[in-house]
């Protein structure tokens, strides 16, 4: 190998190290960044929430400030640490609800709407998300939707079935709380979501009435649940049934029950406030937050207070045995305590709207308008709009009582002084009593539905009929007497 051969091989080498010095030097660099940052990450993480505290103070120190002096904060003093409807973690939480109630597109504007939306990646990635699960969404068959009810839940079924001459009937048409849970929990496994009458239609301005569209996502059945009679009467007094509805320190609506020692407590006792609690944990068994519908009468008051006028007037033509009675165990229930039960039951009923909750006439005196026919009908309609909707509001749906209707299988015409009386009153929603597993009937001014009893006659006699909601077997209450009587 000559000399000039050796020197090109020399200085290869030399280059080499040269490139391997100059690879290791970039490493190290690198290495020290990464060093560096996960030291300001450390830093960031130790100090920011300190910081933002103290901005945070500082910030509610100007405000009050302001407010002493007299000023006001400026928008944009206030969203420098925070975007219109809160903190970012703030917006997030709430539109998270909104899509686990397939609200996608309230989930999404809530957050775009955010002044903090540019600028957050978080944000961003949270609406695409909702958008990608939005577009798995499909309209579910009107027709297909059932609609399954109760009456009031038994608490205690001790008292409830305890021999007397009651316990048939509630044998016959109520549920216990022990088997309205197993029922309700084996229909959320199954996957069905409360909706609404009025997501299945939506009444026009000229009071036409059109079809409506449930978005869900595969696997999603809607339902709609109602619950009739809870008014918690008086004949139910010491059967193991709720007193009446309340709302709590809280603000959420519970039950009272009056237990042996004549002491009241205070929980989940019946429909409304199981939901409620049911909801807060599960938000996905809610279609946009709708619940239930309250099918309720009059004439002993509603949600457990006594707001009929009969209770004001005394008139003694009006006033029935339990009234009577009523009245004789509070001697001095007067005009003033009749207004307490208004105004508490107000403020119950709009507590329960505010949750999602809707009303519906079940006529005030719980009857069958064909069978006492059209003058009864239009005189117990109309103590129903004098008596109930000041407290519980408007309503445009009826579910009759017993099961009953104004007319056979055929569409509703004009040409029907029930449906035209109704109507013109303003009711658009018509709901009877079918054992099918579903019955929907849209006319070009009104719906109607069936509804599906889940109580102790269908569980009994009727078990493969309620097979697609749950199995009777695993919810059944042992403690129900059997055989439940015949109808």
């Amino acid at each position: 190998m000559d000399m000039n051969e050796r020197e090109k091989r020399l200085r290869q080498k030399q280059a080499q190290r040269r490139k391997n010095v100059l690879i290791m030097k970039c490493i190290i660099s690198l290495l020290i960044l990464i060093v560096v940052f996960l030291a300001v990450v450390l830093i960031k993480d130790a100090v920011i929430p300190g910081v933002k505290k103290q901005a945070e103070n500082t910030k509610k120190q100007q405000q009050e400030a302001q407010a002493d002096a007299g000023g006001s904060v400026t928008a944009d003093q206030t969203e420098s640490t925070e975007g219109s409807g809160g903190t970012e973690d703030q917006l997030l939480a709430a539109a998270d609800v909104m899509a686990a109630q397939y609200d996608y597109d309230g989930a999404i504007q809530s957050l775009q709407a955010s002044s903090l939306y540019t600028n957050s990646q978080k944000l961003q990635d949270a609406v695409t998300g909702y958008q990608q699960v939005k577009a798995t969404c499909t309209a579910y068959p009107l027709e297909q939707i059932t609609h399954v009810f109760f009456h009031t839940m038994i608490k205690d079924p001790s008292k409830a079935f305890d021999g007397d001459a009651k316990e048939a009937g509630y044998n016959q048409v109520m549920t216990t709380m022990s088997e309205f849970t197993g029922i309700m929990e084996s229909m959320y496994e199954k996957g069905y979501v409360m909706v609404s009458l009025h997501d299945m239609c939506t009444v026009n301005a000229d009071g036409t009435v059109s079809r409506g569209e449930i978005l869900l996502p595969p696997g999603k059945i809607p339902f709609v649940l109602s619950q009739d009679d809870v008014s918690y009467y008086h004949y139910m007094d010491g059967d193991g049934f709720a007193q009446k509805l309340i709302v709590d320190e809280n603000g959420d609506v519970k039950n009272t029950y009056v237990e042996d020692d004549g002491s009241i407590s205070v929980g989940d006792y019946d429909m409304v406030p199981w939901i409620d609690t049911f909801v807060k944990e599960h938000p996905d068994f809610s279609y946009h937050g709708h619940k239930g519908i309250i099918a309720l009468t009059g004439y002993e008051g509603v949600l457990g207070y006594r707001t009929d006028e009969v209770y004001r007037t005394k008139e003694a033509s009006r006033v029935t045995e339990y009234q009577q009675k009523f009245f004789d165990e509070h001697p001095d229930f007067d005009e003033a305590a009749w207004q307490k039960e208004v105004d508490d039951a107000t403020n119950v009923a709009n507590a329960m709207k505010a949750e999602g909750w809707e009303f519906a006439s079940h006529t005030w005196g719980h009857i069958a308008p064909q069978t006492v026919g059209l003058e009864a009908m239009q005189k117990d309609t109309q103590r129903w709009l004098d008596n109930v909707a000041p407290v519980v509001g408007d309503t445009d749906v009826i579910i009759f009582a017993f099961g009953a209707d104004i007319g056979d299988w055929q569409p509703y015409t004009d040409a029907n002084p029930f449906f035209t009386y109704l109507k013109g009153k303003g009711f658009n929603i018509f709901c009877n009593v079918d054992s099918t597993q579903y019955w929907v009937q849209f006319g070009s001014n009104y719906m109607r539905q069936g509804r599906r009893n889940l109580d102790g006659y269908r569980m009994y006699y009727n078990p493969d009929m309620l097979s697609d909601l749950f199995d009777v077997s695993s919810v059944w209450d042992k403690s129900r007497p059997t055989p439940v009587p015949q109808m």
